[in-house]
């Protein structure tokens, strides 16, 4: 598997990722949760994902604390309300999530989904905080492939740097026609929740190949969502044991024989499947 997925404009990411949903919410798990975000950076999990919807802002001001003295090695992400969207509310929205965050700049930024403003509002509100230095890249979040042509059709639509969507072992819908849409196009999927928040079959298969190589049950499902070099994979890990197991799916290989049993336990799809969203 790749180490590095590579954004439309050249520059490179890591695969793995750490995903903060629901972090920073419980002040009682607050430490573990810092030290677990430190841990993931100092392993090399430089991409950490955020949004203003996670606790209502939240997360982005608990990053801010987890990732002092730190900014300089990751790659940021948040992502913007689509009620917040227009080109003056996605521009006053960044600043807010900047000041959260503690940072003079996002390196990606997305729409969180598809709302009521039109995608070339949207577009020139990043692109205005491109110009501005606040945002180094812009992208999406929950876009089936009808989403990506609309935008694609889009003056500037092209500049999209990747798409967050739901993908793994039991959700694979975008394997039908938006993955392969995205990788005619070079544009990265960005897959979270990819072991479905610990509710992927542990037993069965994944216990099997587990096993086999002398991991965890989950760690087989990352590197499963981590085999296609077009994608970036963002797991949250809250406790620092987590964050090492994550962090050890990088180093799997899975063989053929692994990803035709996967296949057999986890049926592709055979059909068009509307995008799921969680």
């Amino acid at each position: 598997m790749a180490s590095n997925v590579v954004l439309p404009g050249g520059e490179t990411v890591p695969a793995l990722g750490i995903g903060t949903w629901m972090m920073g919410e419980r002040a009682n798990a607050r430490r573990e949760e810092i030290e677990s975000i430190r841990l993931g950076v100092e392993l090399g999990l430089t991409l950490v994902d955020t949004a203003e919807m996670y606790g209502d802002g939240a997360c982005e001001s608990f990053l801010g604390e987890a990732l002092a003295g730190l900014r300089d090695e990751v790659f940021l992400v948040s992502k913007v309300y689509p009620h917040n969207a227009s080109h003056m509310g996605v521009m006053a929205a960044c600043e807010r999530s900047l000041k959260r965050l503690k940072t003079d700049r996002l390196d990606l930024y997305l729409l969180h989904w598809r709302g009521g403003v039109p995608l070339e509002d949207t577009i020139a509100g990043f692109e205005e905080l491109k110009a501005m230095g606040k945002i180094r890249h812009w992208g999406v979040s929950n876009f089936d492939t009808d989403d990506m042509e609309e935008l694609w059709d889009c003056e500037g639509g092209d500049a999209c740097a990747v798409n967050q969507v739901l993908y793994n072992l039991t959700r694979r819908g975008p394997e039908w026609d938006l993955l392969p849409w995205m990788e005619r196009h070079k544009v990265p999927l960005m897959a979270y929740s990819p072991i479905e928040q610990g509710r992927i079959p542990a037993s069965g298969v994944l216990a099997k190949i587990a096993e086999k190589h002398g991991v965890r049950p989950f760690q087989i499902a990352l590197a499963w969502a981590l085999r296609n070099p077009n994608n970036i994979v963002i797991p949250k890990a809250s406790r620092p044991a987590h964050m090492r197991e994550n962090a050890g799916a990088r180093d799997i290989a899975l063989d053929g024989e692994d990803l035709a049993a996967l296949d057999k336990a986890f049926a592709p799809p055979s059909r068009k499947r509307s995008l799921e969203m969680l």
